[in-house]
């Protein structure tokens, strides 16, 4: 199997595009180039690694590698598409990771390592060869990457054969294909780019193996591919061009709840894309963008290094849940950069609020990573870059109602993120609870906060998900029963954040303070009695809001239950 010496190199062009967060066709396909070279890398990190491993009831490896190499002779172009498969990427690092002792799953080691037989013969069908080969079963499925799976008799780890005879018949454990017991992968399809809906490879879900979910149908997912097609045409043809040349799988989930959609990628599988199933077009749209920003990112810190960073030093991500590390966050601004880019073009309620939310977001994160330790030359040179884009779209005017719900859902963001991952330092709350006691202003600083774990006990964007229905769909919020059990609708919604998000912040105010006083006052009710003090003008609301993990503190240090918050916390 052919390939050439020497260094990848990317046109100043193409590598300045990357560095501010776009990138064509051209700068795509050296992306693809280097992702080539990398994924053969590790695949012969993975045949080395294997070759004392015992190949169980398979046969040897190096049969498996024996036959790909003359599937690549007879049609280097079928066997080129089964090598850069984004899955293979996932198999090959997960194999490797396995064998070393860094990874476990429940299978034995032959049948990740006899995967390679499956892809050969992948290959092999593809090229028109004849051959037999036995490939893993895993859980009575016989998978062929690209090409599908067969239904087999039995449980656990088995093996089937596969016999090609050059003439266009193939069979699987006896079978023919197709014919009863197969599934071939499906594709969606429109004008201009073809991907792969992957329900099959065992290594499609990006992080580790998994067993087939064939869709009884996929109707429905291509029809939602030919609007998102259209839309992504439609805000930006070059843009469109360049994802539909790099992205060549979704891998598709079970539908999440409306407004939370689920999505991955995986530095492993460039190409992919996991997403649950969409809520609308517009929402497929933004989610191949997202994770193309992410597939393209890492593709590129394959090539160059853009931090020096452990990992051990967390840091907060605006569109996360949990703390990030360096890495972690360049990938987000990176990949919410182009999502603000795509909602920029979005003319209505909600792509105005997205837009207004994700451009304050991102500028969020890139300050904090301006002077981050770890950055290489290139990685403070990539923030610079996505800083100076970014900074004109933050003047552009944006509708006031749309703009004041995003200042909404960035503020309960980052306030409700701290009030869960951070701790003050005793002496500076002692110092604080003094000052209170004396009627003196408070201490001007102290010591850091301290990161802590933390499990929210909802997602911190389930305010922002009540926002998304006020602006998409306003009558869904009319009805009582939406009033009295909002939860029903939106995961952990309350009746309060209701009534703060439809600007009834008087009701809202004092509903915090209610379940503050009872002793009932967990972060999320800290924080929406910050949002609600600052709707109505109260001074507090903002103090609490810049640091709210010092007020719980200082309302615990002063006995808390029974007591008034907001009166405690006077500024």
């Amino acid at each position: 199997m052919q390939h050439t010496p020497g260094h990848h190199t990317l046109p100043p062009s193409c590598f300045h595009e990357l560095l501010g967060g776009g990138g064509g066709v051209a700068a795509v396909d050296a992306l693809c180039a280097g992702e080539r070279s990398w994924r053969l890398l590790v695949v012969r990190a993975l045949l080395d690694a294997a070759a004392g491993v015992p190949a169980g009831p398979l046969p040897p490896v190096v049969d498996g590698w024996r036959l790909l190499v003359r599937a690549w002779e007879a049609d280097a172009r079928a066997a080129e598409r089964v090598l850069g498969y984004p899955a293979v990427g996932v198999w090959a690092a997960h194999t490797l990771r396995r064998l070393r002792g860094s990874a476990e799953d429940d299978a034995p080691p032959w049948v990740h390592t006899g995967h390679l037989h499956a892809l050969a013969a992948s290959a092999a069908i593809l090229a028109g060869l004849e051959f037999r080969t036995d490939v893993p079963v895993r859980h009575g499925w016989a998978v062929l990457p690209l090409v599908g799976a067969m239904r087999v008799d039995g449980t656990g780890w088995s093996t089937a054969e596969v016999a090609a005879d050059g003439g266009g018949r193939v069979t699987v454990a006896g079978r023919a294909v197709p014919g009863p017991g197969w599934h071939a992968p499906a594709e969606l399809s429109a004008d201009g780019c073809v991907l792969v809906l992957d329900d099959l490879d065992p290594y499609r879900v990006l992080r580790g193996p998994a067993a087939p979910e064939p869709l009884d149908r996929a109707d429905d997912w291509r029809e939602l591919f030919a609007g998102a097609w259209a839309v992504l045409r439609e805000t930006g043809a070059e843009e469109a061009g360049a994802l539909a040349r790099g992205l060549s799988v979704v891998v598709p989930r079970p539908r999440a709840e409306r407004f939370r959609p689920h999505s991955a990628s995986s530095g492993d599988a460039f190409g992919a894309a996991l997403a649950s199933v969409p809520d609308d077009a517009e929402q497929f749209a933004a989610t191949l963008v997202h994770e193309f920003q992410h597939n393209k990112l890492s593709a590129l810190m394959h090539l160059f290094t853009l931090h020096e960073d452990p990992g051990t030093r967390l840091r907060y991500a605006p569109w996360r849940d949990d703390p990030r590390p360096l890495g972690g966050l360049l990938q987000g601004v990176y990949a919410f950069h182009g999502v603000t880019g795509f909602w920029r073009r979005r003319p209505h309620p909600l792509g105005y609020f997205e837009f207004a939310l994700w451009r304050a977001q991102t500028a969020h994160a890139l300050r904090s990573l301006a002077d981050a330790e770890g950055l290489t030359v290139l990685g403070r040179r990539l923030v610079a870059e996505l800083s100076a884009r970014l900074e004109p779209w933050l003047a552009e005017p944006v509708d006031a109602r749309c703009r004041a719900a995003a200042d909404l859902a960035a503020s309960d963001h980052r306030a409700t993120w701290r009030a869960y991952h951070l701790r003050p330092d005793p002496r500076t709350v002692r110092a604080h609870a003094e000052a209170l006691g004396r009627g003196a202003p408070p201490p001007a600083s102290g010591p850091a906060p301290t990161l802590v774990p933390g499990r929210p006990a909802r997602g911190l964007d389930t305010r922002a998900v009540l926002l998304r229905r006020i602006l998409a769909e306003p009558a869904g919020l009319a009805g009582p029963d939406f009033r009295d059990d909002p939860g029903a609708v939106v995961e952990g919604a309350r009746p309060e954040d209701v009534a703060l998000v439809t600007g009834r912040v008087s009701e809202a105010l004092d509903a915090f303070r209610a379940r503050i006083a009872s002793g009932d006052g967990d972060p999320e009710s800290w924080v929406g009695l910050g949002l609600a003090a600052r709707a109505t003008g109260n001074p507090a609301g903002a103090a609490l809001l810049a640091a709210p993990e010092l007020a719980m503190a200082l309302y615990a240090e002063a006995g808390g239950r029974g007591r008034d918050p907001l009166g405690l916390l006077r500024v």
